[in-house]
């Protein structure tokens, strides 16, 4: 255990002298721009935010861009497999002798590096009709699962297609858990923007979170969707209740007295649809919505902004957002632009 131990330090030791390499560059050249920290937590579509940023943008993904996420994708849809498989037997639903034969193989099948083949992807199909599969599937709230495994189940005779290549759509909803310090750079109309997004390192928060006091603005995800789910790294956490929770901690952080913060409120998509079936009581016990989607968003709202300790330093925009639809990300960030560059003027003193 001592040697286990020693590893784990050595290895965050070196993880922590790439974040600290990364800040000196970040501290050089984060200049004359609007600078915008992204966050929010685990699964909230940080990450796919950064997407859309480079899509609309930046002139999207390049055919070689794409294909790099091939791997991804592929590794996605077979972890979603095995989770659905593996929740299936824990809630006790059988399969057909057929039907387990083809469980068991895809449950023995490496996750990475995992290519979909037709034969694969052919008794993932027969497993998605499974009766035993949809009825876990509705219990996708009770164990961890990708938000996109719908979506690539539907697609899976596409994406198993040896000339494969995959789709905008496809990148945004691939799952990658974000590591270090990823930076995406773009203009509009003249104007520079840098998004910064910190993922994989919040356990350091703590530690790197004063370098970004500059910021023009921070963007905080929200994934409306998940207050009925539990976090990845510890199952006894809410996750709205985490994502409450840390921002929180970065909106009366002392570092962001005056930065003014936009608030993400994501996933509205999935959102629309749990809130017609699962009660927001079920996160909020003071709740009395009902089944009610507008009502839902602005107790949501109100229960974050309410959480702002310098109402008359610090300011809060918030927007419903869907970050795999590019119209919406687009039609959002017009709209929180201006407010950005008057918020860059007021700093640089203009």
């Amino acid at each position: 255990m001592g040697c286990a131990g020693s590893t784990g330090n050595k290895e965050e030791k070196a993880k922590s002298k790439v974040v600290e390499a990364q800040l000196k560059t970040y501290n050089k050249d984060f200049q004359h721009q609007i600078k915008l920290l992204l966050l929010g937590a685990g699964e909230s579509g940080k990450s796919t935010i950064a997407k859309q940023m480079k899509i609309i943008h930046l002139s999207g993904f390049s055919e070689d861009e794409r294909l790099y996420f091939k791997d991804v994708i592929h590794s996605n849809i077979l972890g979603s497999a095995k989770a659905l498989v593996q929740a299936a037997e824990n809630f006790g639903y059988s399969f057909s002798k057929k039907m387990q034969s083809k469980a068991d193989t895809i449950t023995n099948l490496d996750a990475y590096p995992f290519e979909l083949s037709p034969e694969i992807a052919e008794n993932l199909v027969e497993l998605w009709a499974d009766s035993a599969i949809k009825k876990t599937f509705a219990r996708a709230s009770e164990f961890q699962l990708l938000d996109s495994t719908e979506y690539y189940f539907d697609n899976l005779e596409r994406i198993s297609q040896k000339d494969y290549v995959p789709s905008e759509q496809d990148v945004l909803r691939s799952r990658a858990k974000t590591t270090g310090i990823t930076e995406t750079e773009f203009e509009i109309e003249g104007t520079k923007f840098k998004m910064v997004d910190v993922g994989g390192q919040r356990s350091e928060r703590k530690k790197w979170i004063h370098c970004f006091e500059d910021v023009t603005a921070i963007l905080f995800c929200v994934a409306l969707s998940e207050y009925d789910l539990k976090l990845y790294e510890d199952e006894n956490v809410n996750r709205m209740h985490e994502s409450l929770k840390l921002f929180d901690e970065i909106c009366n952080s002392k570092w962001f007295m005056k930065v003014s913060i936009i608030l993400f409120l994501n996933k509205s998509d999935l959102f629309k649809e749990k809130i017609k079936k699962v009660d927001l009581k079920v996160c909020f016990s003071d709740y009395d919505g009902g089944l009610n989607y507008d009502k839902a968003i602005e107790y949501i709202c109100d229960k974050f902004i309410n959480l702002n300790q310098n109402s008359d330093s610090k300011q809060i925009y918030w927007h419903v957002t869907c970050a795999t639809d590019t119209q919406n990300i687009k039609f959002v960030f017009n709209a929180v632009k201006d407010i950005l560059l008057h918020r860059a003027l007021d700093i640089s003193g203009l």
